[in-house]
């Protein structure tokens, strides 16, 4: 059914979805693809990093909601300084180097252990925040610069659609590998080997979809260096 839509809309004068931006701007179809990549990889993190902190570090929620602000902490300080210089810069390599220090700090996570001290994490989870605030207002900037006014919904629509999707994606390979690794049963001390097995193992599959994402970032770097003084 979706093939059918997209071939419907590709067709007609007036489409819901402008299918045509993506085949004919460069710029806007790798900005989207490398949006929907990195929060592919990065929305399920805290999820894992939350049950990681209260069952196997046995924090409270308050105490792993402290140390997991970390991350939003990071990116909200960093975001609006990254859309200012991405005004005057290639806001396509700054976005590129946020998704590899996001791609650093998941590959780092992959290396947690149940004996890892609290502080790596904060330090980890801040590498994060400043890759994904490097990443996010450089890339929407790329997008919504790269398209005419008249398109200028459209490509906000593109922006939220493809945070949301990712954010799907990235929840359904947690629960997937929480399924697959701990089944039906509660966490508990029995499952908590299961547990850090599923974690590091959605952490590998999430390094591996934040060096996709930095191919595709770079791969509209050429087209937007020609619009970027």
């Amino acid at each position: 059914m979706a093939g059918v839509f997209l071939l419907f809309e590709k067709r007609i004068d007036h489409p819901v979805f402008e299918v045509r931006l993506f085949l004919r701007n460069r710029v806007f179809a790798f900005s989207g693809l490398a949006a929907l990549i990195h929060y592919s990889a990065t929305s399920a993190t805290g999820f894992f990093i939350s049950l990681y902190l209260q069952y196997l570090k046995g924090l409270d929620a308050r105490s792993a909601g402290l140390i997991m602000i970390s991350q939003p902490l990071a990116m909200a300080l960093l975001s609006p300084l990254a859309g200012k210089l991405s005004d005057k810069k290639n806001p396509g390599v700054i976005a590129s180097i946020g998704m590899g220090l996001t791609g650093v700090g998941l590959i780092l996570l992959c290396f947690v252990q149940t004996s890892t001290p609290v502080y790596h994490i904060v330090i980890l989870l801040a590498i994060m925040g400043v890759g994904f605030g490097l990443f996010s207002s450089p890339n929407t900037n790329a997008i919504m610069s790269s398209v005419e006014k008249r398109h200028l919904g459209i490509a906000s629509g593109i922006v939220g659609t493809m945070r949301m999707v990712g954010q799907m994606m990235s929840m359904g390979i947690a629960m997937m590998l929480i399924a697959l690794y701990i089944g039906k049963q509660t966490i508990n001390p029995s499952t908590y080997p299961g547990l850090i097995s599923a974690m590091k193992t959605g952490f590998v599959i999430f390094s591996i979809l934040s060096i996709f994402g930095i191919f595709a970032s770079l791969a509209r770097n050429k087209k937007l260096a020609n619009n970027i003084p």
